[in-house]
């Protein structure tokens, strides 16, 4: 959940480290810290607070050296305070440290250390490997890393410096992702790629255990045994321009005008003048999604998609649950791994238990090198491009769309979808991007409904079958960055004791995208309003007239196919949340208590 940024170069390490840090802030954004090796001696600054704070720190008192490693926190051990940010330091202060992950035994190793005359000065699981890496330390840091990383259990990317080593940057990763910028005569370390770009695009990615060594003009991988490796460098496509907010007002914004760019890009990388490629190996006849979030909402998409046009068994599982229930093992089942990182704790770790099923699996992420993107055979990409708004949009289209893809494919293998079908579904895939961008271009009358209705103490948000899980994203995104309390309900499910919550202008917005389910939900959407709600109904201009003598409101989208429509409906939804945060005076991009990739359980 953290962000690690280091460098090693000729350089001022400074505004590298705090650059940096800016980039990474949607990982965590509770407190910051640097340290930089300043005449052979490390020297930290650390605050509770955004990186601005650090800033004013910094400019109040800079660090002057070549050498140094930051960090941005989203806490887990010990509020967010000034002695719990990070970098942590050893006993001596000759040893610090910065850390992403939970390190599982912290007490028991407290104790240990605590024994021995380690003094604490924080409430940290991180505090723990400063203290523990001093304890074996004899001259020799990779001697010391190795040891450590036998005794720690649970989950962590550690960069380390040494004032008995002063020219060089050590790190270590298990479980939580790390990756080295190579540049000439200089390196760079990143939790996230974002980080570095600004400096270089050619990027090593760490792997579980590997200790890499960092020099001016060198890097050196090992293995927790010692062993040298020679990781195969990656070459990052997009830019750090990317990564930048071109003119919006925010993040958020700006990635959901991307959207119509992102879908015709993940079209025109699976499907070319020879129709699809073969996406999910095999033929399965069961298909199980794990995922977390909005990717498990995208999950619940995959499964309607693949019933409809694969007629294949499927079913979406939150990730953290999954990995608790009882599985049974199924001759001919694919499980499908849904990411946005790639590195979502719960997620891999129920992809490896299915894995030890014998379950054949893929996975599903906007994250080259990531590694969910490393642990299968079949990896498959969503070309959203870099995301940093921790709330979801880009990456989740693009997920719908290539699970529809997926469908879509594996339909037309085992005979269940017509090339026919198959041609209208592409065609109007095709043509989607456009219908986007002209909804795109009128906002108005969100940012007037969300004016009116800011100070809601409650909304609902309803739907059938595929709206259901519409709905419930639609209601996500509404939670994450406007903090105000909404549900969202199978439409079917509201009189069965969510109704009791409604009073008299209780906004109630209903997601219509399928003909076959809209007397259905329209007929709940009644109901509401016989009990005082306010009711809106999002639906396509087809549905517009119908949908106008039941609800108060109505939403529409440009129309299109019944399975396309749900790429359609979500922009005002997204839009929505977005217009209610701001008019709530919300940090849309950096909402409390959450970070962009979820590396803890």
């Amino acid at each position: 959940m953290c962000g690690i940024v280091g460098y090693i170069g000729n350089q001022e390490a400074q505004p590298i480290l705090l650059d940096g840090l800016r980039r990474l802030e949607y990982r965590g954004y509770d407190s910051a810290g640097i340290a930089v090796m300043q005449q052979q001696k490390i020297s930290v600054r650390k605050c509770a607070g955004r990186i601005d704070k650090l800033q004013q720190l910094t400019d109040a008192s800079p660090l002057h050296g070549s050498i140094g490693i930051g960090h941005t926190r989203w806490a887990t051990h010990g509020e967010p305070t000034d002695l719990n940010a990070h970098p942590h330091t050893d006993v001596k202060g000759d040893i610090a440290i910065v850390h992403n992950g939970i390190i599982e035994n912290h007490a028991a190793l407290r104790r240990h250390l605590e024994a021995q005359g380690c003094v604490f000065v924080s409430q940290t699981d991180t505090e723990v490997v400063a203290h523990l890496i001093h304890t074996l330390y004899r001259g020799d840091m990779m001697a010391a890393l190795q040891q450590a990383i036998r005794m720690l259990s649970g989950s962590y990317a550690l960069a380390v410096l040494c004032e008995s080593e002063p020219d060089v940057l050590y790190c270590v990763r298990l479980g939580s992702p790390l990756v080295v910028g190579v540049g000439q005569g200089e390196m760079f370390l990143a939790s996230d790629i974002p980080a570095i770009l600004p400096h270089t695009r050619d990027v090593l990615i760490l792997e579980d255990r590997e200790i890499a060594v960092l020099k001016r003009g060198s890097i050196e991988v090992f293995d927790d045994l010692g062993a040298r490796k020679t990781p195969a460098p990656l070459h990052v496509s997009w830019d750090a321009a990317a990564a930048e907010k071109g003119g919006f007002a925010h993040f958020m914004l700006k990635e959901i005008f991307e959207q119509p760019d992102a879908v015709r890009k993940t079209l025109s990388a699976y499907c070319g003048p020879d129709g699809l490629q073969e996406m999910l190996p095999g033929a399965p006849d069961l298909v199980n999604f794990i995922a977390c979030g909005t990717a498990y909402h995208a999950g619940m998409a995959g499964a309607y998609y693949f019933a409809q046009l694969a007629d294949t068994e499927s079913a979406a599982h939150i990730a953290s649950e999954y990995r608790y229930r009882k599985l049974f093992p199924h001759a001919n089942e694919a499980v499908v791994a849904i990411s946005q990182s790639g590195e979502t704790a719960d997620t891999l770790a129920a992809l490896r238990q299915a894995m030890e099923m014998g379950a054949h699996t893929a996975a599903l992420t906007n994250t080259l090198g990531s590694t969910l993107d490393r642990t299968v055979s079949r990896s498959l990409l969503t070309y959203a491009g870099p995301e940093i708004a921790v709330a979801s949009t880009k990456a989740y289209i693009t997920q719908v769309e290539t699970l529809l893809l997926m469908a879509m494919d594996l339909g037309l293998r085992k005979g269940k979808l017509t090339r026919e079908r198959a041609k209208e579904l592409l065609d109007g895939l095709a043509k989607l991007p456009e219908k986007m961008e002209s909804l795109l271009k009128n906002q108005a009358y969100l940012q007037q409904y969300c004016d009116r209705h800011m100070h809601e103490k409650l909304m609902f948000f309803i739907g059938r079958g595929m709206d259901h899980s519409l709905a419930m994203e639609a209601a996500l995104k509404f939670k994450e960055i406007s903090y105000l309390p909404c549900e969202a309900y199978a439409a079917g499910e509201l009189k069965h004791g969510p109704i009791a919550l409604i009073n008299n202008g209780t906004p109630v917005i209903a997601i219509c995208t399928q003909e076959s389910l809209l007397e259905k939900t329209l007929s709940n959407l009644r109901e509401t309003k016989a009990r005082g709600a306010e009711t809106i109904c999002v639906c396509p201009q087809r549905f517009a007239e119908r949908a106008a003598r039941e609800a108060d409101i109505v939403w529409t989208v440009p129309d299109a196919d019944e399975l396309l429509l749900p790429l359609l409906v979500m922009l005002p939804m997204q839009l929505l949340a977005y217009h209610m945060a701001v008019a709530q005076g919300r940090d849309v991009d950096k909402p409390r208590n959450l970070a962009k990739s979820v590396t803890v359980e």
